[in-house]
């Protein structure tokens, strides 16, 4: 099996980026639905909510890096990848709409369905994930396929952020309008989850190399590769507060821009639609200054400006949609550059060690992404308990007190601000670039 140093052709990183529809959905409509589902449809407490919205990701911590062994010792004529996309990725769009399918009124169904789609999506995004590195060995390709996919996410978030909300209020909010939105995401995910699998058919899968002979053994091979640690920590922290600051969309918009009805969307708008001008000019940024400060660059953005809208009750909404749109810039970055390191890690690990195990390595990231992703609601959830909001099973919010709502606002803006930037300490001593790569490469050739 080929492992090319060239470019890879456009409609293989086409093919490669429509999984995004997959990940894009998955990642972005729980974390921007499923909690208010709870607290203001079926009438959940906070506390409770965040829970139920946690437990199930935190699964993922377990299963992912046992779907990334198994991934990585798979041998099919469509490879090593491509089977998990299909059977994964259909298996997740059923599931996804059983969530809000509420045969019953229960946060416990949900947070079991829940739990069965975390489970499916697994088998999904580990081998996805677990692709680029097998791809291609150019380091600049990686950012380009990274950036390709990135682009397709800034799509697929705006496709399911921004317009599930509208579909569930055309169908008329509470349970039926629920319904209607879990069944047009699972059409997203449907459609990312052929294109992904059909468009990579022609794509390079990489040699086989021997793999670790035990999980144990791989995870402490992951653990003794230092940038990989750093980067995997760095970006788990992210997550959980850009997933803070996405499980206060609904809120937010309800209670302190007070635009229950179209808030939520213009948000979301505001959040991808710049991201999407961005990507080609955070491509040549990095280019120019390195992956990793052009990540660290990305993140302050994404940090000064998530803070600077904790001013929103003084600002009109038209200036709060200008700096959520600097915000989406910021979050651009982030992902182009974090998700074009990762694969630098896993050939670094390659180079090194002569085994085939990037299974291993995503398998453990998007356990880390998915916990981190899981952790913001529950944050978030926290925040409203402590400041005291009232649920309601009316399927619309409740009168909130003023404590209530500046608890709302801290969530959304300064508590998000504080995580992302904290967690770029984590980055210190990161020290992989197309130099060592390129030495550690040369150094495999020669002893293969």
């Amino acid at each position: 099996m080929n492992h090319p140093s060239e470019s890879l052709p456009g409609r293989v990183r086409a093919g490669y980026a429509l999984g995004s529809l997959v990940t894009g959905a998955f990642g972005t409509v729980p974390g921007l639905l499923l909690l208010p589902y709870l607290t203001d449809t079926l009438g959940v407490a906070a506390g409770v909510a965040g829970l139920l919205v946690l437990a199930p990701k935190a699964w993922d911590v377990l299963i992912n890096p046992v779907a990334g062994r198994i991934s990585d010792r798979t041998r099919t004529r469509w490879g090593a990848r491509r089977p998990f996309l299909l059977g994964a990725g259909l298996a997740v769009a059923v599931l996804f709409a059983a969530i809000f399918a509420a045969p019953v009124k229960s946060g416990v169904y949900v947070a079991l369905a829940f739990l069965a789609t975390a489970t499916a999506y697994a088998f999904y995004q580990v081998p996805y994930v677990a692709m680029p590195a097998e791809m291609t060995d150019d380091y600049t390709e990686r950012t380009r396929l990274m950036t390709w996919r990135v682009a397709l996410l800034a799509v697929a978030i705006l496709a399911s952020g921004a317009l599930a909300p509208v579909v569930t209020k055309q169908f008329g909010d509470g349970i039926p309008g629920h319904r209607a939105m879990g069944v047009f995401v699972a059409v997203l995910i449907v459609i990312g989850t052929l294109g992904s699998f059909f468009g990579t058919r022609k794509a390079p899968t990489g040699r086989v190399l021997q793999s670790e002979g035990s999980l144990r053994a791989q995870l402490a091979t992951a653990r003794n590769n230092k940038a990989f640690t750093r980067l995997l920590i760095c970006f788990i922290v992210q997550a959980a507060g850009i997933a803070t600051m996405l499980a206060g969309v609904s809120y937010f918009a309800t209670q302190i821009l007070e635009d229950p009805d179209t808030g939520s969307t213009v948000l979301f708008a505001c959040f991808v639609g710049p991201a999407l001008l961005v990507m080609p000019l955070w491509s040549r940024v990095g280019a120019r200054i390195g992956k990793l400060r052009a990540y660290v660059l990305s993140s302050v953005i994404f940090a000064a400006a998530a803070a600077l809208i904790a001013l929103a009750p003084v600002l009109p909404n038209a200036v709060v949609y200008v700096v959520t749109g600097l915000v989406g810039c910021g979050y651009a970055g982030q992902q182009v550059f974090g998700l074009a390191m990762l694969p630098d890690c896993i050939a670094f690990d390659t180079a090194r060690t002569g085994r085939r195990q990037a299974g291993v390595f995503t398998g453990l990231w998007t356990a880390g992404e998915t916990f981190g992703l899981a952790l913001g609601p529950g944050i978030f959830a926290l925040i409203l308990a402590a400041f005291g909001y009232v649920s309601s099973d009316s399927g619309t919010a409740a009168a909130q007190t003023d404590t209530a709502r500046l608890g709302v606002l801290l969530g959304f803006t300064v508590v998000p601000a504080i995580v992302v930037a904290l967690a770029l300490f984590t980055l210190r001593g990161y020290d992989l670039d197309e130099e060592r790569l390129s030495r550690e490469g040369e150094e495999l050739e020669r002893t293969a």
